[in-house]
């Protein structure tokens, strides 16, 4: 079981959706929560209800704005990365300007942020890494341009620091959600089975956070289709998820 008490932590994308319910959360287990977002009003909100912890306003898809965040902020003992944006989008109605954000957001933001505090982790020899990948990761569902792609390259990135760094003091995770209700979720225009509030979805990614383990996919029967369909031929694959 991991202990997160007294632990220095930096939530990049916490301004609201699982990122602040996560927040919330470590900041009640006695962790040192430093939120980042491009909202500093939210943050500062944040900082407020958690009653503890720091704001530090930052814009992933920078990575001036991610290395003057990582200077700031100093000494971590793990990062969480949470940012996340979506548009549904099919092939046929391509927005290229919206698919861009998405891979900018959700895959080189991590890579950006990761890549700033890999340096000090590497040089204690500790850490604890956690991405959050997604369900749509697994394998190519209709209308997610941007942002399958995107999920499925973080959960790679994880996958392969996990082995690089199987043997070593630094911990990696990824854990990939079903859908969530947030402002994200709302634009969607059919039924999401399983869908979760942030807190209930919070919780269980908390919990995986502690109990260790590789990786996590929730909900968890919902997770189940998703993994199982890795190994169907595509034929059977895509008139299901059609």
């Amino acid at each position: 079981m991991r202990k997160v008490a007294g632990k220095r932590y930096w939530l990049v994308g916490a301004s609201e959706g699982l990122g602040r319910a996560l927040a919330l959360k470590m900041a009640e287990a006695g962790a040192e929560v430093i939120v980042s977002a491009r909202s500093e009003e939210r943050l500062n909100e944040l900082v407020a209800e958690m009653g503890s912890g720091e704001a530090v306003p930052c814009d992933v898809t920078s990575q001036e704005s991610v290395d003057a965040a990582v200077a700031k902020i100093g000494h971590i003992d793990g990062i969480v990365y949470l940012a996340g944006v979506y548009w549904p989008m099919p092939a046929k109605k391509w927005e290229a300007d919206k698919a861009t954000q998405m891979v900018e957001i959700n895959m080189m933001g991590a890579f950006r942020t990761i890549g700033a505090v890999m340096p000090q982790m590497l040089e204690r020899d500790s850490g604890h890494v956690v991405i959050t990948g997604s369900l749509s990761g697994f394998r190519g569902l209709p209308k997610t341009v941007g942002y399958g792609a995107s999920k499925a390259a973080v959960m790679y990135l994880a996958e392969g620091m996990y082995a690089d760094l199987k043997n070593t003091g630094i911990d990696v995770q990824v854990i990939n959600p079903g859908f969530i209700k947030t402002r994200l979720t709302d634009k969607n225009n059919f039924k999401m089975p399983f869908i979760m509030e942030p807190d209930q979805a919070a919780r269980q990614f908390f919990d995986h956070m502690k109990l260790g383990g590789f990786k996590r996919s929730f909900p968890t029967v919902f997770s189940w289709l998703f993994r199982v369909s890795q190994f169907w031929p595509d034929w059977l694959y895509y008139r299901v998820f059609r």
